[in-house]
C-alpha cells in the first residue's frame, strides 16, 4: 500500500485534477489518495470567517467567490448527467457553510471551534470533487478516524484510538480511497485541524497506521531543494534527506513538508518521496533513515524563516541563578508562545530567543509578568526587542566532526557585509543557524548557496557607468571572455547595469550584451547616477562590482557610499585618487574597513601593471626611493611625431585626429595630466602630498592655455618655428624630448627635459610610457615597466583586470 498527498496547487484546476487523476489511476498498488483543499481556497475561508465575525457584509462577496472557483472546475471537468450529482453534492455542502456564515454574521464571536468548521469545508469540497473524478474509489470521512484532543486550530492526536480506527476501516478499501486532508474530530466528534500544512500530517497518520510501504507527497517543486527557488535562482532538487534532516530543513522554513509529517512515518520507518505534480519524471527527494550521500557539499540545504523578532532577557540577576531558563521558557509555553531559536552567554548574563513577529507583546507581557521583582523592583534584568530579522539554518548530516563548516558560513557572509546577529548549533551539529537582518535574506542565502553548493565557481556582478569609447570596448571584452571565465577560470561574469549620459538599465538577470546598446536605448530610463546606485545597493547581489569608466567628478564623489554598502569599486576615471588626500586617505580606510577592494590600476599607464607593482613592492618590505616616468601617451606622441614636415600644430591635430589627445589638446598639453598621475604614484609609494606640492612646468608658455580653442589653434602655430629649431639642436646632440615626472626624497615635479641615448626612455615610441622605479632593493639599476600607456583597447583591458582581481586578490 501506498499513500500519496496532493497539495493545494496540484488540485488548483481543473486541469491540474486532471494531471492527478492520471498519477493515481496510474498505481499499481493500492493507494489512499490525501486531498488539501483547492489552492488559495483556506486563505479565503479564513478571511470569510472574520469578515462575517465584524458584521461586515462583504462576506457575501468572499463566498461567491469561493463557490465560483468550485463549480468552475465542476463545469470544466463534468459532463451531465454526472454533473448535476457532484453540483448535488457540492450545493449540499455550500449550503451548511452558508448557514453557519449567516450564523456568524449575526452573533460576531468567532471561536477557535466555529473556525475549524469552517476551514474544513476546503477540503471537504476539493475530496469529494477528485473522488468522483477518479474511477473505482471510495470516498472516506477521515475525521471520524483521526481523533484528537479539544485544542481547536492546532489539534493534537490520539494516535492509540486513530491507529486502532484507521485500521479497522481501511480493511475493507479494495484499490484507492480518497481522502481529505487537515480535517479530524474530537473525542465528542466536534471538527477540528491539525494546523496549517496539516494535509501532510494526515496522510503521515495514515501511513504509520497501516504501516503503508510508502509515502509520496506530490506538490509543485521537483522536491526538497538546496534553498527557496524563489530567492536563490541557482537552487536545485535534493537527492536523498534523513528525517532528522527533513525535520531540520522544514522547522526552518522550508515549506516542502508540515513539519510534524515526519514524526509518524519516521517511527515506523516508512520512507517518504517528494514529487512534481507538473514534472511527474523528475527524480524528486527521498527521506528515509540512511538517505544515500550524494556530492561533495557538506550540508544538504539551506532553509529559512523571512520575519522574526529577536527578544533578549538579559542582567546580572540571571549569573548563577537557578530556575532563569525554566520559569522563562514555562511562562513563554503558558502563553501558547513557539519557540524558533535558543542562544545563551556562557556567562548566564543574557538568554536569546526567536520567535514569529505577532507573538511579540504577548511574549513581552509573559516575561514582564514572570520576573516583575527582578525587573521593576530590584533592577537586575531588562528585555531587549529586535525586529526586521530573518534566520538562516544551514543543515547536513555530514556536519557533524567535520571542521570548516562555520569558517565557511561565517566568512561567505562576512565578505559581503552580512552582519550575524546571533547563532545557534546544537551538539548534535546538524544545524547551524544564524540571524541576520531582514533586509540581507536574499543576498545572504546567495551567498552561502554559492559558498557550499557552487564553490567550483565564482559569480561577479557588474555595474558599469560610461560605455563610451572605453566602456564600449570593455563590453566587448567581457563578452569574449565569458565563456573562457567561466570554463578556465570557474569565474562567471553578469553585467546587471550599465548606463551612459543619457540613459541607464539595471536587469537583475543579466544584460544581453549583443544587444545591449539597443536594449538602452528602448528600454532605459533617464539617467538618475543617485537612482543608479540606489538600485544597486537595493539588489544587495553578492561579489557586486561598481565600474567608472568617465571622467565625471560627481560620480567619483560616491564612491565611499558604494563601498560602505559592500560594494567593490573599480575606477578608470583618476578624480577620486587624484583629490584631496584626505579624500584619497578616506577611500582607501573605507575599502579596508568594509574588506571590498578599490581598484584604480588604469589610473596611471592604463594597462601597465605600475600602481600594483608599487604596492607589492611596498608589502614586501621594500622602499621606494625615486620614480622617474613619461606618463602621458598624448604628449610622448606628439615629440615623437615632430621633424621638418611635422610641425608642433600638426603634430597636436594627429593626436587629435588618432584618438590620443581630447577633442580640446590643452587639457593634455598643459601638463595637468601628467601631474594627476604622478600625484596618484607618489600616494601609492606613500607619499602624504596633494596636488599643490607638484612643481608643473607646461609644454608650452602660459598663452596657450588662455582664451578660447580657435584662439589657441591661433596662437601655438607662432611656436612651430622655434620648436623646429630647438628639435635640429636636438638632432645634433643626440638627444630628445620627454615630458617627465619625478619623485625623489618626497619632492615631485613634471617638465619638459632632454635626454641622452643611454636613457631608456630615448627610444620610447608612439604613445608608450615608461617608468623608472628605484627602490633600496633596486638601488643599482631601476626597474622599469614599460608599454603602451594610452588608447581604449590597453585601458579597457587594464579595467577588465581590474574587475577580476576583486575575486582574486
Amino acid at each position: 500500500m501506498k499513500v500519496l498527498k496532493f497539495g493545494g496547487s496540484s488540485v488548483g484546476s481543473s486541469d491540474n485534477m486532471l494531471i492527478v487523476k492520471k498519477i493515481v489511476e496510474s498505481q499499481s498498488d493500492q493507494v489512499v489518495v490525501v486531498v488539501s483543499a483547492v489552492k488559495g481556497i483556506t486563505d479565503k475561508l479564513q478571511e470569510l470567517a472574520m469578515v462575517a465575525a465584524d458584521n461586515d457584509r462583504n462576506f457575501f462577496r468572499i463566498y461567491n467567490d469561493i463557490e465560483k472557483k468550485h463549480l468552475d472546475i465542476i463545469n470544466d471537468l463534468f459532463q451531465e448527467p454526472a454533473k448535476s450529482k457532484v453540483l448535488g453534492q457540492i450545493n449540499s455542502l455550500f449550503k451548511e457553510l452558508s448557514d453557519i456564515i449567516n450564523g456568524l454574521f449575526l452573533v460576531n464571536d468567532l471561536t477557535l471551534k466555529i473556525k475549524d468548521r469552517i476551514l474544513s469545508y476546503g477540503e471537504q469540497l476539493s475530496s469529494y470533487i477528485l473522488s468522483q473524478l477518479i474511477d473505482d474509489c471510495t470516498l472516506i470521512n477521515i475525521k471520524n478516524f483521526i481523533k484528537t484532543n479539544s485544542d481547536f486550530g492546532n489539534a493534537k492526536v490520539n494516535f492509540k484510538h486513530t491507529n486502532k480506527l484507521l485500521g479497522y476501516r481501511f480493511k475493507t478499501i479494495k484499490k484507492t480511497a480518497i481522502v481529505p486532508g487537515f480535517i479530524a474530530s474530537s473525542d465528542r466528534n466536534e471538527t477540528t485541524t491539525l494546523g496549517r500544512g496539516g494535509s501532510d500530517y494526515t496522510a503521515a497518520i495514515i501511513a504509520a497506521a497501516l504501516n503503508a510501504n510508502s509515502l509520496e507527497i506530490w506538490t509543485d517543486v521537483d522536491g526538497f531543494m538546496t534553498a527557496d527557488p524563489r530567492k536563490v535562482k541557482k537552487a536545485f532538487a535534493i537527492e536523498s534527506l534523513s528525517y532528522a534532516e527533513a525535520m531540520e530543513l522544514s522547522h526552518f522554513g522550508a515549506e516542502v513538508i508540515y513539519t510534524p509529517t515526519i514524526q509518524p512515518v519516521y517511527k515506523s520507518n516508512i520512507e517518504v518521496s517528494v514529487h512534481n505534480t507538473f514534472n511527474p519524471a523528475a527524480k524528486g527527494t527521498t527521506i528515509k533513515k540512511q538517505p544515500v550521500s550524494t556530492g561533495t557539499s557538506m550540508i544538504k540545504g539551506i532553509s529559512s524563516i523571512d520575519d522574526i523578532a529577536l527578544i533578549t532577557l538579559q542582567g546580572p540577576g540571571m549569573v548563577g541563578v537557578k530556575g532563569i531558563s525554566s520559569r522563562l521558557f514555562g511562562a513563554l509555553a503558558n502563553s501558547n508562545i513557539n519557540i524558533i531559536l535558543i542562544t545563551q552567554a556562557s556567562s548566564e548574563y543574557t538568554i536569546t530567543f526567536a520567535i514569529i513577529p505577532k507573538d511579540t507583546k504577548k511574549a513581552i507581557e509573559a516575561l514582564e509578568k514572570e520576573f516583575e521583582p527582578e525587573i521593576k523592583l530590584r533592577n537586575e534584568l531588562n528585555i531587549q526587542i529586535e525586529k526586521d530579522l530573518s534566520i538562516i539554518a544551514i543543515v547536513g548530516e555530514r556536519m557533524r566532526n567535520t571542521p570548516g563548516i562555520s569558517a565557511n558560513l561565517f566568512t561567505s557572509l562576512g565578505k559581503n557585509g552580512i552582519s550575524v546577529i546571533a547563532t545557534a548549533q546544537g551538539s548534535s551539529e546538524l544545524n547551524i543557524s544564524v540571524v541576520i537582518r531582514k533586509e540581507s535574506l536574499k543576498k545572504a542565502l546567495n551567498v552561502i548557496h554559492e559558498g557550499f553548493f557552487l564553490s567550483h565557481y565564482k559569480e561577479l556582478h557588474l555595474f558599469l557607468v560610461g560605455i563610451g569609447t572605453v566602456g564600449s570596448i570593455l563590453l566587448a571584452q567581457i563578452k569574449k571572455q565569458q565563456e573562457k571565465l567561466l570554463e578556465s577560470h570557474s569565474l562567471k561574469v553578469n553585467v546587471i547595469g550599465i548606463s551612459n549620459s543619457r540613459k541607464m538599465l539595471i536587469d537583475q538577470d543579466g544584460i544581453n550584451l549583443d544587444n545591449y546598446k539597443k536594449d538602452l536605448d528602448k528600454s532605459g530610463e533617464k539617467i538618475d547616477i543617485d537612482l543608479f546606485i540606489q538600485k544597486m545597493k537595493y539588489l544587495n547581489l553578492r561579489n557586486s562590482v561598481f565600474i567608472d569608466c568617465t571622467a565625471s567628478e560627481d560620480i567619483a564623489l560616491h564612491y565611499k557610499d558604494i563601498m560602505e554598502s559592500y560594494i567593490s569599486v573599480v575606477a578608470a576615471n583618476k578624480i577620486a585618487c587624484s583629490s584631496e588626500y584626505a579624500v584619497y586617505s578616506d577611500l582607501k580606510k573605507t575599502a579596508k574597513e568594509k574588506n571590498v577592494k578599490f581598484m584604480y590600476e588604469t589610473n596611471v599607464g592604463a594597462g601597465l601593471p605600475i600602481i600594483n607593482t608599487l604596492n607589492d613592492l611596498i608589502k614586501s618590505g621594500d622602499k621606494i626611493v625615486r620614480i622617474e616616468a613619461v606618463l602621458s601617451g598624448t604628449l610622448n606622441f606628439i615629440l615623437n611625431e615632430l621633424d621638418e614636415k611635422m610641425t608642433l600644430s600638426k603634430a597636436v591635430k594627429l593626436a587629435i585626429d588618432k584618438g590620443f589627445s581630447e577633442p580640446d589638446p590643452r587639457v593634455d598639453l598643459s601638463g595637468l595630466d601628467v601631474k594627476r598621475k604622478l600625484l596618484i604614484l607618489c600616494r601609492e609609494a606613500g607619499y602624504e602630498i596633494d596636488i599643490d606640492d607638484i612643481k608643473l612646468k607646461p609644454l608650452l608658455p602660459e598663452e596657450c592655455f588662455k582664451g578660447t580653442l580657435e584662439e589657441f589653434w591661433n596662437i601655438i602655430k607662432k611656436y612651430d618655428k622655434e620648436f623646429e629649431l630647438n628639435r635640429k639642436k636636438l638632432i645634433a646632440t643626440n638627444t630628445k624630448w620627454r615630458y617627465v615626472a619625478e619623485l625623489e626624497n618626497g619632492k615631485a615635479k613634471t617638465e619638459l627635459k632632454e635626454i641622452d641615448s643611454g636613457h631608456p626612455a630615448y627610444s620610447l615610441e608612439g604613445h608608450n610610457n615608461i617608468i623608472l622605479i628605484t627602490t633600496a632593493r633596486y638601488h643599482e639599476q631601476p626597474m622599469i615597466i614599460r608599454g603602451y600607456g594610452a588608447g581604449a583597447e590597453v585601458t579597457a583591458a587594464g579595467v577588465f583586470a581590474d574587475i577580476i582581481r576583486v575575486v582574486n586578490v
